[in-house]
């Protein structure tokens, strides 16, 4: 464990187009929050920090969409996701947002300077303009072919199937998002921040300061950038929803919000120390602070290469220390996706299952995706809630607790002399602090949760070796030692489980009466007593329950409703057929029948032979809509019938018609029948 010091934690300004979802919290919030607490536990000084990016071209986006104003799109996500980490239990010291006056105010300073100090260059190009909509593009309001990886569905600003950064005059065939028209160029005038100024500097920091120390994946990425040689990079915008850039001849400009995203975190840290009577400046100015951005990949270059480009340039801040960007989190093996609703939304969750916040913390943390792609499944989530979750670490804590209760009316009994796996036992369990530390300052928190699970396998294996309900009735000194052992493992997972399971956690020092006994994290490593004897617990109660085979379905269910709809959403409608005349169509002699008689075809799965009362007469019509209703459903059923198509053999049936049907929106085979009093059959249809 670490010398105590000071901590500035940011974790990635989620965009206030929509809700949090299960990716968001696995790549970046629930690692963030474990890092975090952890470090509080463990005496350190941290200022845990993020806030809502509401100046992302996604915003007007949304607005667009759903006809409203961008104002009123920010307010309803940034509640939501406000409340939303608040329930779960994300522990920010401060969650601010990007359209705060003191935001406003920081971001415009801080372009000043780096103006004032020379630091942009400033540049007339051509930039994409939508003639229609009479605007020019930002990134975000461009698609088309990525010239790298060749995804047709690539941004103006970065292909997020390749993970490259992009121009949006780079892409092959553009279009706008906002009115579908091919772009045209048109000159506009812009500040860049010469990005190549700062390659020798990043070569430096990153390829050779943190060769050894950062993630792979994030190190690749930054030496693939640095490799392909270093751009100027725009810091403003032709839109009209953002910060306006604070200086002359900048109207209808705005800041780049990826230029003023990170500074979010400076302003959000600035609004934290005001209203906690702090200095905020040591938090990002300090040399022996340490700075951690947790981000997912898709945002490696801009905390690795142009935020720390900025920072450099300002001249005043400290450089993170380390960027543990994890990879992507898929959904049922498809990639979650905002715009096609695929994803279990955090708010969602909630309703859905309000008392299990940790169950998902810990399943997003078992499978997070740290060095590559991971798949959350809903039945993993079951499996890991009931065989780890349920069948370990609860079923130590119950056993342990309702023992203590039954044999000793919950007072901790003086333990008798240690054997030697009794010594053996403490001893491992002392050396667990430690090695969860060494997991989770590594920034390797999978590998951590499997070490706090490990401490209840150690209480489980010890009581089931043991056996002190059969030992009560022969050796009942001996209980004693052994419920004493049992007891000290319980007291150390609920310090050691308060990173990973906040909920678990205080329900587990409540029921062992740890409101009176402060056991620190350090502690667990040295202290021979945690628990001792003559002190009172309480009754048990259960720390997890059981996900039932139902709750699961509802949630696959949910699932199957949203593929569904994207399904019918993207169903191309049927190309017209050749031009047909009035003689044409004459010809067809259509007219209301009803269906007297109806079986199965023998052998298939799709066919029904159908008896139909024309009006002419009983004629025979085989129909393929056996996976959609059942014969005896049809008895009775008026439709409308092509009489004069010529008969065609199906399956060695004569078939003297056809039945005119299509199918709705939600894939279901539905009859073209004027179902009206008064409507007999023969009548024709003209």
């Amino acid at each position: 464990m670490s010398t105590p010091k000071r901590y500035t934690i940011t974790s990635a300004l989620p965009y206030t187009n929509g809700p949090i979802h299960i990716g968001h919290l696995a790549g970046v919030y629930v690692p963030a929050d474990i890092y975090s607490r952890y470090l509080r536990i463990t005496g350190n000084d941290v200022a845990f920090i993020c806030g809502s990016d509401e100046h992302g071209a996604a915003i007007p986006m949304r607005a667009k969409k759903e006809g409203v104003s961008p104002q009123v799109i920010i307010d309803k996500y940034h509640s939501i996701i406000k409340r939303s980490f608040k329930d779960f239990g994300i522990s920010f010291d401060n969650y601010s947002r990007t359209s705060a006056p003191i935001h406003h105010e920081t971001a415009s300073e801080f372009f000043k300077k780096l103006y004032e100090d020379g630091k942009f260059i400033e540049e007339t190009s051509e930039q994409l303009y939508d003639p229609e909509a009479d605007q020019f593009l930002a990134d975000r309001f461009v698609i088309g072919t990525c010239p790298k990886c060749g995804n047709e569905e690539a941004y103006g600003d970065q292909c997020e199937n390749c993970g490259s950064s992009l121009n949006a005059t780079d892409l092959i065939s553009p279009k706008s998002t906002i009115s579908g028209a091919k772009p045209t160029l048109k000159q506009t005038k812009h500040w860049f921040l010469p990005l190549d100024q700062y390659e020798d500097f990043l070569k430096e920091w990153v390829l050779v300061g943190h060769k050894k120390d950062w993630k792979t994946n994030v190190y690749g990425q930054i030496k693939s950038w640095i490799d392909d040689g270093l751009r100027p990079r725009a810091v403003t915008r032709d839109l009209d929803w953002g910060i306006p850039v604070p200086v002359d001849g900048a109207e209808g400009k705005v800041l780049y919000v990826w230029f003023d995203a990170p500074i979010g975190y400076i302003s959000s840290t600035k609004e934290w120390a005001v209203r906690e009577g702090k200095d905020w400046e040591p938090y990002w100015k300090d040399k022996d602070t340490k700075l951690v951005h947790f981000i997912g990949k898709d945002n490696i270059v801009f905390h690795c290469i142009i935020f720390p480009s900025m920072l450099k340039a300002e001249g005043n801040y400290i450089l993170p220390e380390n960027v543990p960007a994890n990879e992507f989190l898929n959904l049922e093996g498809n990639k979650l996706s905002t715009s096609k609703n695929w994803a279990v939304w955090l708010h969602e969750y909630l309703e859905d299952f309000p008392d299990k916040q940790d169950v998902l913390r810990y399943v997003l943390t078992a499978n997070a995706p740290e060095t590559k792609d991971n798949d959350f499944t809903w039945k993993d989530f079951q499996d890991r809630n009931n065989n780890e979750l349920v069948g370990n670490f609860g079923n130590f804590i119950n056993r342990i607790i309702v023992l203590t209760n039954k044999y000793y009316d919950g007072i901790i009994s003086a333990p008798n002399e240690f054997t030697e796996t009794d010594k053996q036992t403490l001893t491992e369990l002392r050396a667990y602090p430690n090695v969860i530390s060494s997991s989770i300052e590594r920034y390797r928190f999978r590998e951590a949760s499997q070490e706090l699970l490990n401490v209840s396998r150690l209480g489980n294996k010890y009581l089931a070796d043991e056996e002190p309900w059969k030992l009560m009735k022969t050796d009942p000194e001996r209980v004693k030692t052994i419920m004493y052992v049992g007891l000290q493992i319980a007291a150390a997972l609920a310090t050691l489980s308060e990173p990973f399971l906040p909920f678990t956690a205080q329900k587990l020092k409540n029921m062992l009466s740890l409101d009176t006994i402060a056991t620190t994290w350090n502690e667990i490593a040295t202290k021979e007593v945690l628990l001792p004897a003559g002190h009172t617990i309480k009754k048990a109660t259960l720390l997890f329950s059981k996900i039932e085979d139902t709750d699961i379905q509802r949630q696959l269910d949910k699932l199957a409703a949203t593929k569904k709809a994207n399904e019918i959403e993207n169903k191309t409608v049927t190309p017209q057929k050749d031009t047909a005349t009035f003689e044409d169509f004459t010809k067809l002699d259509m007219r209301i029948g009803t269906i007297v008689e109806a079986e199965k075809m023998p052998k298939t799965k799709k066919l029904l032979v159908l008896k139909v009362d024309t009006g002419i007469n009983t004629r025979t019509i085989v129909s393929g809509i056996a996976e959609h209703f059942k014969p005896e459903d049809l008895i009775g059923k008026k439709v409308t019938v092509l009489v004069n198509l010529a008969p065609r053999k199906l399956r060695g049936v004569e078939s003297e018609g056809m039945i005119l049907m299509t199918e709705n929106p939600a894939g279901k085979i539905v009859f073209l029948n004027p179902d009206e009093d008064g409507v007999h059959p023969g009548a024709v249809i003209s």
